[in-house]
Formats: C-alpha cells, sequence, structure tokens
C-alpha cells in the first residue's frame, strides 16, 4: 500500500474500524459492514441522518487527512480511494 493508505488504515484500526487488506485491489484496502461490530462504522441499509451515504463521519475525516474517501463496493464492504 501506498504511504497514505497505510497511515490511514492505521489509524481507522486504532477507532476499531473493521479493515482489511484484499489481493485484488490494487494497493487498496476495504472496510468491513459485515463485521459485528460494522454498524458503528457503516450500513449500507440504515444509519443515523448524520452520517453521509451510510458511513460514519469519523472514517471520512480519517481518510480525508490522507487525501481519500469511501465508496461502497456493495453492501458488506467499502472501497477506500484517493480524492
Amino acid at each position: 500500500m501506498k504511504r497514505k493508505y497505510i497511515k490511514a488504515f492505521n489509524a481507522l484500526k486504532k477507532l476499531g474500524v473493521p479493515v482489511f487488506e484484499r489481493d485484488d485491489m490494487d494497493g487498496r484496502f476495504q472496510i468491513s459492514a459485515e463485521d459485528p461490530e460494522s454498524y458503528k462504522w457503516a450500513d449500507y441499509y440504515e444509519s443515523p441522518s448524520s452520517w453521509a451515504f451510510g458511513v460514519n463521519p469519523k472514517i471520512d475525516q480519517v481518510l480525508r487527512q490522507s487525501g481519500l474517501f469511501a465508496e461502497w463496493i456493495n453492501p458488506g464492504e467499502l472501497g477506500v480511494y484517493e480524492l
């Protein structure tokens, strides 16, 4: 992973966000929406009104500090990409 991805990955992991790497994602990482604690961080179907597109604003804040953003790949995972 590139340095900005590593920095964000580690910061999110420290917060307790269920992050993981996949070999087929070209050096990026994902955020699980299927982990037992995922409801605190991401929910494709139902989320508080303060969350944009089902993503906890803390995730967005950490990612934006590294020039990244999260986007749904499917209802079970968010992909992390460069802005």
